[in-house]
């Protein structure tokens, strides 16, 4: 992918509010996730620290439960840090992009884009954390039950959310240092 095709794409992302204003009917379930999410200090404290600019596109679809529960964790994320420029786009209305990053063959939300300040791809990460799919694994090869693509009114145990939560935070952090230690950028900005 090139920069200038994603720094397009970002262009025409959606922040969070006016993504959920594309689906209002399933708007109460994803503020809901909202609530229930918080950061604690340290995790706060990591956020703010970070002083390279990371445009993030998350190709999501407001139908999909995994979305309802792990976008939310992604607004608390870039909301912490001036440094995360987050924008939503659907899945099926930007498929030219969906199509170039399927994950084992498949156009999985949320898949998640990180970029480097000139928009030059540096991280691709979807469609679930690794505790989410420990679940899953647990549900549909037989250790436990439950749905393996929850609704997004199914409600997720806060445990589970805490971890799936700090599992993002670190894609995130590993994004920033790629970007802080980046040759390039390191001499770009003197540091």
């Amino acid at each position: 992918m090139d920069a200038k095709f994603l720094r397009l794409k970002h262009s025409a992302g959606l922040d969070f509010e006016a993504y959920l204003a594309t689906d209002p009917g399933r708007t109460a379930q994803w503020r809901e996730k909202c609530k229930l999410l918080s950061l604690d200090n340290e995790q706060r404290a990591l956020l703010q620290s970070f002083t390279r600019r990371m445009p993030v596109i998350c190709l999501s679809g407001t139908w999909c439960g995994d979305c309802a529960v792990q976008c939310p964790m992604l607004v608390a994320i870039a909301t912490a840090s001036p440094a995360i420029d987050l924008v939503f786009l659907d899945r099926d209305e930007h498929a030219d992009l969906s199509d170039q990053v399927r994950i084992a063959g498949g156009k999985r939300v949320p898949t998640v884009l990180w970029m480097s300040e000139e928009f030059e791809f540096v991280h691709l990460f979807g469609d679930r954390t690794l505790s989410r799919y420990r679940r899953m694994a647990a549900t549909q090869l037989g250790t436990t039950t439950g749905p393996a693509c929850p609704l997004p009114s199914i409600t997720t145990p806060a445990s589970e959310s805490a971890t799936v939560l700090a599992e993002w935070i670190a894609e995130f952090e590993r994004v920033q240092l790629i970007l802080r230690l980046s040759p390039r950028l390191r001499q770009k900005h003197g540091d």
